[in-house]
């Protein structure tokens, strides 16, 4: 009995923790950081995007726009429709001191990749749209980026496919407060070769 309690107390103390490092924005879009906000103000979150998904997804094109490299190796949702990175990695890797990793550049496809996804579905630019990254900053801007070429429903998945970082405590800097993975919502490691961005062969 004793140590179902001391057992009980743990889950409810790391359940705390994670309730006190949620950020203000989760699940309420009013105080989005700048950089995850899109000028049309459409967002879901991972959950949203799933059940939007489930429920329509014939009459939604649902996107990862990470690069390939993530995606081979972080894995990729299940329900996506395709694969088609808003930034890439260049041909020649450049470092970026700031950031400490290697910079992104976009991709030029990007647009025309979309037009094609939504094509093969028989969608048309007043249908839905849902994009996802990281972490809710590249979908907002590739989002923005619709927006500005007639697209009318694109929604930014504010939490992305890793989710946000853990500010503070023990687990700081580990994406494990929400997102796609975090909700334990369908994703893999194997592939599909059909909604990869431009696999050759």
């Amino acid at each position: 009995m004793k140590k179902s309690i001391k057992i009980l107390a743990a889950l409810v103390a790391s359940a705390t923790l994670v309730l006190q490092a949620a950020p203000v924005f989760a699940g309420d879009t009013t105080n989005l950081p700048v950089d995850k906000q899109t000028k049309a103000g459409l967002y879901m979150t991972a959950v949203e995007a799933y059940e939007q998904v489930q429920k329509n997804g014939a009459r939604t094109l649902f996107v990862d726009v990470r690069t390939k490299s993530e995606v081979e190796f972080l894995g990729m949702p299940t329900l996506v429709d395709a694969n088609v990175p808003y930034m890439r990695n260049p041909d020649f890797p450049v470092w970026d001191e700031k950031k400490h990793n290697f910079k992104l550049e976009p991709n030029s496809d990007f647009a025309s990749e979309i037009a094609a996804r939504m094509a093969e579905k028989g969608l048309k630019k007043n249908d839905t749209v849902v994009l996802m990254c990281r972490s809710g900053d590249r979908s907002a801007r590739a989002a923005d980026l619709m927006l500005s070429l007639g697209y009318t429903k694109v929604y930014s998945v504010t939490e992305g496919f890793e989710g946000d970082m853990i500010k503070e405590g023990p687990n700081a800097g580990k994406r494990i407060l929400n997102g796609w993975k975090n909700a334990t919502l369908p994703w893999t490691y194997k592939l599909d070769k059909h909604k990869m961005y431009k696999v050759e062969g």
